[in-house]
């Protein structure tokens, strides 16, 4: 089932010890995200994906870095299919199209740095 996201814009607290897979819950039937850190230069945003829940295809102007802090996840980056498994980061290039299917329950950290990009 394609889900648009339902998210949270307030960065989490400042200076305050956090338990990363703790900052977000699993919702039945749903895709939330929670913004860790948000800047004009990048940002840092915490997602759930219950099973079977998946993000429509997109595509980023920055590269983009996710790791798995829970379950494991599916990820599709132009053609090619990944299996990540808890732990397990991938870097989605600039410009690539790429979505995300959730065989099962998982928690990411996706990270975006706005910087001058080259190549």
């Amino acid at each position: 089932m394609m889900k648009e996201n339902k998210s949270s814009t307030l960065e989490l607290e400042k200076a305050k010890v956090h338990i990363i897979v703790e900052v977000i819950e699993y919702i039945p039937n749903a895709v939330l995200s929670k913004t860790i850190i948000k800047k004009a230069t990048g940002n840092v945003t915490i997602m759930s994906f219950d099973c079977g829940e998946e993000l429509a295809e997109k595509t980023s102007p920055f590269d983009t870095f996710i790791q798995i802090i829970d379950g494991a996840a599916e990820v599709t980056i132009g053609n090619h299919l990944h299996r990540l498994q808890l732990g397990a980061g991938i870097i989605i290039p600039a410009h690539a199209p790429h979505h995300f299917n959730a065989k099962e329950q998982f928690k990411m950290i996706s990270t975006v740095i706005k910087s001058g990009y080259e190549d």
